[in-house]
């Protein structure tokens, strides 16, 4: 047993000052077979600390239906860290921002009547209640004073750039001491006076976020935290991407100077990211300010261990520096080798309506239920109404759409609507009836646009006439990728939406990379694991297989495809391609 607190001006490990340093990996955005790789190559780096969040929507994407296994076997990923003989800080939110879907919040709790989030409002508190004592469950027997690795939770995340409801934050702190949690609580702001204020409590210890001008930061965290350690607990050193822009990177030697200041200076740091990994299947979240943008698959952060875990530049940059203030092992992770390049045929397509099972949502309505009244997170809804007899088509014209839409009258592809780019209305030509393909591209992870209600919004309307008579029915994007297909008959590009799959050979298991180059919109999956989201609009043109899901002999793709995909097979390549950099 060992204790873990704060002193005058130090952590305090078994009363000795003690230094954190400390990587950030989400065990939601790793594949649970590569935990332990990832956590032995932190440790090289000089590390003593593994940081994670807790993504409450990954353990409870239905209302009372919990699950702490598998992938989200927190308890596994702290034993591991342990096992490792490395410390660990546990960040269970509620919220955690993190680029991930709807900041880590259900989309069933935001979607609450009169739910009031992150304050201090009944059914909000309620449900928190339950969900962090699940949480606290696994984390209280392996705190660092009962023999685990755990010696710091920290409350809310960085509260004081959303409110200042100080019951609130209260109301957390209960909660953690009352489940037993006795290991400092910390919270995190980015180092600006009004949030550090609002964002904590007096008996709590503030921590910053920040990538740059450290000392100028430190100084700020100081006049908030007069007495104890300082931490930066978020040490951005890479950046994250979103569909339409580039492939953010921060120079190695940047964030090395950077961290160099940290230490110099006395301070404790958590690096986000060490390692990003990915936002597997349908779990990208999307930021908003003024224009909406959904995050890419990739969440490679341009870290010191890349998207497949391998150690780039700025993990021996970062290294050096660890190793003037720490004791760092003489191991090294091995350098990347190209991965394999097989090659899969599509030999098997069909429409994806033929072949997808879609969920009846009952009677038409006269106004389209959203994906929150049909209780669907993300993924598609097949919107459809009859067009007014006689129709001769016209301006097309939706309220809004959350978050892209494709149109189709009497089954022919009409045109496509798309949040981002601001589009609203179309011209559709005449027709009975008409189909409107919605896909949620990612649930808001910050700000006031947290748990916004997605589908189509408000009545569509026909030459400013409302369209009535709407069904709402959601595609079982996982029945899809199981569904049997017909042999395709010929060659050639393929349009969608469809269902196309292929098989290829390994003589072993491998991580991969799937060439999306020249692909429209889609989803795609190897072996039935949800690999993410493609798009044409880059920047990221491959998407990671982790090594775990593939076997030795025979391997099925499948892709969902929205728009067209202009070639008959899927290609891989040796290395992942991540897209242009900003100059």
């Amino acid at each position: 047993m060992s204790s873990f607190t704060i002193g005058e001006s130090d952590f305090l490990l078994d009363g000795a000052p003690h230094r954190v340093l400390s990587g950030a990996i989400h065990y939601f955005r790793v594949h649970p077979d590569q935990w332990a790789d990832r956590i032995h190559k932190a440790r090289l780096m000089g590390l003593n600390t593994i940081e994670t969040y807790v993504a409450w929507n990954a353990h409870e994407p239905a209302r009372g239906q919990w699950d702490a296994t598998g992938p989200g076997d927190l308890g596994r990923f702290l034993d591991l860290v342990a096992a490792e003989g490395l410390h660990a800080i546990v960040r269970p939110g509620p919220y955690i921002c993190a680029e991930w879907h709807n900041g880590g919040l259900p989309a069933w709790l935001t979607a609450l009547p009169g739910v009031g989030l992150r304050r201090s409002e009944p059914t909000y508190l309620a449900e928190l209640d339950r969900y962090l004592r699940r949480v606290y469950d696994i984390v209280v027997p392996r705190q660092i004073d009962r023999g685990g690795p755990v010696l710091l939770v920290q409350i809310e995340n960085e509260y004081g750039a959303y409110g200042d409801d100080q019951d609130y934050l209260r109301e957390l702190v209960r909660i953690t001491r009352d489940a037993g949690v006795t290991v400092p609580l910390t919270t995190v702001d980015q180092p600006q006076p009004q949030m550090l204020r609002d964002g904590s409590l007096p008996e709590l210890h503030r921590t910053g976020s920040f990538g740059s001008h450290s000392a100028q930061r430190l100084a700020t965290l100081r006049e908030h935290q007069p007495t104890g350690p300082l931490m930066c607990a978020e040490f951005w050193d890479g950046w994250f991407d979103w569909w339409g822009g580039v492939h953010h990177t921060t120079g190695a030697e940047q964030a090395a100077a950077e961290l160099e200041t940290l230490l110099a200076a006395g301070a404790s740091v958590n690096i986000y990211m060490f390692h990003g990994g990915t936002n597997f299947a349908l779990t990208n979240g999307a930021n908003h300010k003024g224009r909406y943008l959904p995050l890419t698959t990739s969440y490679d952060y341009d870290a010191p261990l890349d998207e497949a875990g391998n150690p780039t530049p700025k993990f021996f940059a970062l290294r050096d520096v660890i190793a003037r203030y720490a004791p760092v092992p003489d191991e090294v992770p091995a350098d990347a080798v190209p991965a394999p390049t097989p090659e899969a045929v599509f030999t098997a397509t069909a429409p994806l309506f033929e072949a997808a099972p879609v969920i009846a949502s009952g009677a038409p309505t006269a106004i389209p239920l959203s994906f929150d009244d049909l209780g669907v997170d993300s993924g598609l809804v097949r919107y459809r109404a009859t067009l007014p007899a006689g129709s001769a088509g016209g301006v097309l014209e939706v309220d809004a759409v959350r978050d892209g839409a494709w149109v189709f009258v009497d089954g022919a592809r009409a045109g496509r609507l798309s949040r981002s780019r601001h589009e609203r209305a179309l011209v559709i030509p005449a027709g009975r009836r008409i189909d409107i393909l919605v896909e949620e591209q990612g649930r808001v992870n910050y700000g006031s646009r947290l748990g916004e209600t997605k589908g189509l919004i408000g009545a569509p309307r026909l030459n400013g006439a409302a369209i009535t008579g709407w069904s709402a029915d959601p595609v079982d994007l996982t029945g899809a990728a199981a569904a049997s297909l017909p042999e395709r008959a010929g060659t050639g590009p393929l349009t969608g939406p469809c269902i196309a799959r292929g098989a290829f050979t390994l003589t072993e298991p491998a991580d991969l990379f799937l060439d999306t180059d020249g692909w429209g919109h889609g989803f795609a999956f190897v072996n039935g694991f949800a690999l993410g989201r493609y798009r044409a609009t880059g920047p990221q043109r491959t998407l990671y297989v982790p090594g775990p899901v593939t076997r030795v002999g025979q391997n099925e793709i499948t892709v969902i495809e929205l728009e067209q995909l202009p070639t008959d097979r899927a290609r891989f390549a040796p290395a992942p391609l991540l897209g242009p950099t900003e100059e």
